[in-house]
């Protein structure tokens, strides 16, 4: 039996298993996906080692970046964004293990948020700077948006969370957090920015999916915001994943 998994640090929030175990059963696949929890990551090679039948594997938090030493390869979309969240593994048939890291992030992404763009869309805040902002970055540049990151200290290039002032809100009617600030359980944490500031101009996106509408989005929609969670942007990262480990 193949075996499929996630490695990330905790799992307790992950779609994925529920995910692709209820795919593997609906279609017949003679697979399994199962969850690699593991408190750093020098126990990934472990997970190769210990797992002979593992096709593949999704990253998640905070693996995203510190996966990459690991792998003898990445294809250059996951190069130029320096981050992975896919892993095809392939072994010869002498055993020998090679891996290849991807981003489907910025697939799911893209094919998720474009619907919801207007023409006063025209520049975006990206909330966070972990593994998930790089993928986000590229994904709004690649649909011609300008992008700024957001960090709670002030560092070069990006802005800091104090500096959001009304010039700025008014200036970027795109937000998307990245960040598991508001995700469960911790649902009465939210980023801190100006929600008064916010109008029917803005639309805001949340990579957390649970809870459904995080606080973030509450706050947004209150002020007249656009918006919408990482539900359908994790369905359709999944699916570029699986056809990622299908490709010969």
């Amino acid at each position: 039996m193949d075996k499929y998994g996630l490695i990330g640090f905790p799992l307790g929030h992950s779609f994925s298993m529920g995910y692709f175990n209820e795919k593997f059963k609906a279609e017949h696949i003679n697979a399994e996906y199962v969850n690699f929890e593991i408190p750093s990551i020098e126990h990934f090679k472990e997970v190769i080692e210990d797992n002979p039948n593992l096709r593949g594997l999704n990253v998640t938090i905070p693996y995203k970046q510190q996966v990459i030493p690991f792998l003898d390869e990445l294809d250059p979309r996951a190069e130029r964004i320096g981050a992975v969240n896919v892993i095809k593994v392939m072994r010869t048939p002498k055993g020998k293990v090679k891996l290849k890291g991807y981003n489907s992030d910025v697939i799911g992404f893209s094919q998720s948020i474009e619907p919801l763009l207007e023409s006063h869309h025209k520049k975006a805040l990206i909330l966070g700077t972990g593994g998930a902002s790089k993928a986000i970055y590229n994904g709004l540049r690649s649909l011609g948006l300008e992008a700024t990151f957001v960090s709670r200290t002030k560092r070069e290039n990006m802005l800091s969370y104090s500096e959001l002032g009304p010039k700025e809100m008014s200036e970027y009617t795109v937000i998307v957090n990245t960040s598991p600030v508001g995700m469960y359980p911790k649902v009465d944490n939210c980023p801190n920015i100006p929600y008064n500031l916010l109008t029917s101009k803005h639309l805001l996106y949340d990579l957390i999916y649970n809870p459904d509408e995080s606080l973030f989005l509450k706050k947004g929609k209150a002020h007249g915001a656009v918006t919408k969670n990482g539900l359908e942007m994790l369905l359709l990262q999944a699916f570029a994943a699986w056809n990622i480990w299908q490709e010969l």
